[in-house]
């Protein structure tokens, strides 16, 4: 499936404080790590893949992904949307947190579905803000004014753009924040 002209960008950029700094990206399942999973998982939906990253950008030119660091240090999930957005070539960026335990077939259907200038996912958990599709230039246009007000609210980033929820009923994206969630999920610890 074309992803009309969507890069995927996997936020891996945290500093995963409740696993003790434990790079998520390279939490492991069935031998393969978290952030290779993700990309394969969409690779045949989308044109470019690119992972937010402040750490070990060798480790993931190793495995063919482009590490795009913050280019403004601090400023949590927004500083990685910062960075996917400079660094995007394609009109819609598609970002999934590294920590998802998983995503479903429709994803990027929904999403894309819901029109405007993007869409974010709520699933059986609640709202999840950094699963979303975002339209490249209005994600560019509206990050000044959100970073310059000192609201780094990944929720406030996209009431400012008028984006909106997509349910997906029945589902549950998971997390992968503390070691029990990581057992959990029968994912390991590298």
């Amino acid at each position: 499936m074309n992803g009309q002209g969507t890069t995927l960008g996997l936020l891996a950029g945290g500093r995963a404080t409740r696993l003790d700094g434990v790079d998520k990206a390279w939490l492991a399942k069935g031998g393969r790590p978290q952030v290779l999973r993700l990309a394969e998982r969409v690779r045949g939906e989308v044109e470019d893949v690119l992972v937010s990253a402040n750490r070990s950008p060798g480790r993931y030119a190793e495995h063919g992904l482009a590490a795009v660091p913050d280019r403004r240090p601090g400023l949590g999930p927004l500083g990685g949307l910062d960075a996917l957005a400079d660094a995007c070539t394609t009109p819609w960026l598609l970002t999934l947190p590294v920590d998802l335990v998983s995503v479903n077939d429709c994803l990027l259907r929904s999403l894309r579905a819901a029109g405007g200038d993007g869409a974010w996912a709520e699933d059986d958990d609640g709202r999840q803000p950094l699963v979303a599709l975002w339209k490249v230039s209005a994600l560019r246009a509206a990050l000044p004014d959100a970073l310059a007000s000192g609201d780094l609210a990944v929720q406030g980033l996209q009431a400012r753009m008028a984006m909106s929820g997509v349910r997906f009923a029945g589902l549950r994206f998971g997390n992968l924040n503390t070691p029990a969630d990581v057992a959990a999920a029968g994912f390991t610890i590298p």
